[in-house]
């Protein structure tokens, strides 16, 4: 098992900063901060090496590149039976990392197993991964989809 990562305010202070600009240069963010550039590289190195940094990335809008509607899915699988030779979900979360339109993927508690974050160009690329896709897996039982009319909050930064 993981342990959490050590965090003194400094090392939240560079963790807000990256979340806002990952290409900040290390004179800035020690500006920021209030430590020198080399001992702010040496903190982002170990938050790097302990995990608490996992990536820097690009952040695309998906509206920008053609990729106009936001779905969430519920999904419900069928339950194990002594039938099958492997478990519904391991077929299921195996299946889902080959779907480009899945962007992200959470089980759940209660009625439903899976939420999925779907984004397509439109309601027809929508429908396609539906009924070709998502529907003809196997382990699928049901699904119940919600569309995003309005991101009122979307930000990938968490409460450090």
């Amino acid at each position: 098992m993981e342990t959490d990562v050590q965090l003194d305010a400094i090392d939240r202070r560079i963790l807000r900063a990256l979340q806002l600009d990952g290409r900040v240069t290390y004179d800035a963010l020690a500006a920021q901060v209030g430590l020198s550039a080399s001992a702010v590289l040496r903190r982002v190195r170990r938050l790097e090496e302990d995990g608490a940094i996992a990536a820097y990335v690009a952040l695309v809008r998906p509206e920008r590149v053609g990729l106009g509607l936001t779905a969430y899915i519920n999904v419900r699988l069928e339950k194990q039976t002594e039938s099958h030779k492997r478990n519904p979900m391991d077929l299921f979360r195996a299946a889902v990392q080959t779907w480009p339109e899945v962007v992200e993927c959470a089980a759940l508690t209660g009625e439903m197993d899976y939420i999925l974050r779907v984004v397509v160009q439109d309601m027809q690329h929508y429908a396609r991964f539906i009924s070709e896709t998502l529907l003809k897996h196997p382990s699928v039982q049901d699904c119940k989809t919600s569309f995003v009319l309005d991101r009122v909050k979307n930000t990938t930064a968490i409460p450090v």
